[in-house]
């Protein structure tokens, strides 16, 4: 389970010397983007045990990937992965390329003795998803570490939320409520991306942002979903060809070739998880309106809470013990030195932003790494994951409720 007030990085480093962990990424668009922050910023504001050295960054371009290094921070670059894998100077091999490449890059990595940390879904199937945990249990006999990035989790208001699960705040867990809603390809006229490639991206929606509501939801509450019923619908069937991307967006030319989208652009199921909970799930992105709204509500016998990302520093917590006439949900502002994380960062009332999850992320990391400890999410909760996805394509195709292996 992830620490949600990692003990091993205190607030402010305190300036003594710490052992190297050479970093190399692969991958340097919007989410390399978001490590490299965190991987340039995390021992600015703990004190780690180890200091992230930002050794190699990869990709396919040579001047493109020199140019990316130059700007998010990285000493040198390889322009194959696999001679970025075998470098003595790496310990440690960041994921952040389209799902086609996280299996064969991952197990490479962890054959070599590096350190793994992958990007989210673990992998574009089942199948690979199960031969990189076998992998990564494999090298944890020899003490070699994997882990997904599941970086939603490191949020303040996430932690908070699974840690009053925890102490039986909500008592019995009876609902589960879960949207990820954005809508950057609503318009019918935006261009191709590898998001919306299958070969690329295993799959669209559900994989994409889906993945993460399934993993938060089993993170909060601490239990797994055991059955789906789910239906996944593709709106807009062919886009025109990109000539140009920039993080989620991008461009194409009047008259370009229109190509087949195939991958969902929503994805809702009905669940149920193991200890008895009702779950509906919901990942689009076509929400007009919502730019990155992640929702959960979870209802217990005890009370209950609700989180939005758009509103990301706030966790809404609802107490049935109080008496009826002061009775309602408590906004709670996690802010707060006490609050997991935050005691590291700005005074109270000094919201947090979406990249310092990803900083959280490489504290937790880094932490167990110099314990010899498992850090998580392991490629195991990951495969749990990836079982709950193919159980929602199978229940769309099918029109049936899809049991998940435990």
């Amino acid at each position: 389970m992830t620490s949600t007030s990692p003990a091993d990085a205190d607030p402010m480093p305190s300036g003594s010397a710490s052992a190297p962990l050479n970093v190399a990424m692969v991958g340097h668009a919007f989410m390399g983007a978001a490590h490299s922050q965190a991987w340039r910023t995390a021992g600015r504001f703990f004190d780690l045990p180890l200091h992230p050295v930002m050794r190699v960054l990869g990709g396919r371009d040579a001047a493109r990937v020199r140019a990316a290094a130059d700007r998010l921070g990285w000493e040198s670059t390889e322009t194959d992965w696999r001679r970025l894998v075998e470098r003595d100077d790496v310990d440690l091999v960041d994921i952040c390329t389209p799902g086609d490449s996280h299996a064969e890059i991952a197990i490479a990595a962890l054959a070599a003795g590096k350190h793994v940390l992958c990007e989210k879904p673990l992998a574009n199937s089942v199948a690979e998803a199960e031969e990189m945990t076998r992998a990564a249990e494999a090298a944890a006999a020899r003490g070699v570490r994997a882990m997904v990035g599941f970086t939603y989790r490191r949020v303040p208001a996430v932690a908070l939320a699974r840690q009053l699960v925890a102490e039986g705040r909500l008592g019995d867990i009876r609902h589960v409520r879960a949207q990820y809603l954005q809508d950057w390809i609503a318009d019918p006229e935006a261009p191709m991306s590898w998001r919306l490639d299958r070969d690329k991206a295993g799959s669209g929606a559900l994989g994409d942002i889906g993945a993460h509501i399934i993993d938060l939801t089993q993170h909060i509450t601490g239990d797994t979903i055991a059955e789906v019923s789910g239906q996944l619908e593709t709106f807009v069937k062919e886009r025109p060809q990109a000539d140009r991307h920039a993080g989620l967006s991008g461009s194409a030319s009047e008259g370009a070739e229109r190509v087949r989208v195939t991958v969902d652009d929503a994805a809702m199921f009905l669940a149920r998880f193991r200890g008895g909970a009702a779950g509906v799930f919901e990942a689009t992105r076509f929400a007009t309106g919502r730019k990155n709204a992640i929702r959960i509500e979870v209802n217990g016998s005890k009370g209950s809470l609700c989180f939005d990302f758009e509103d990301m520093n706030v966790l809404q917590f609802f107490d049935a013990a109080e008496p009826e006439e002061t009775a309602g949900f408590r906004r709670i502002l996690v802010t707060e030195p006490s609050h997991p994380y935050v005691g590291a960062w700005w005074p109270p009332g000094h919201g947090l932003g979406y990249e310092h999850a990803f900083t959280h992320q490489v504290v937790d990391l880094v932490g167990a790494l110099a314990r010899g400890a498992q850090p998580t999410p392991t490629f195991a909760d990951g495969l749990c994951v990836q079982r709950v996805l193919s159980a929602v394509e199978t229940s769309s195709d099918t029109r049936t409720w899809q049991s998940i292996t435990a």
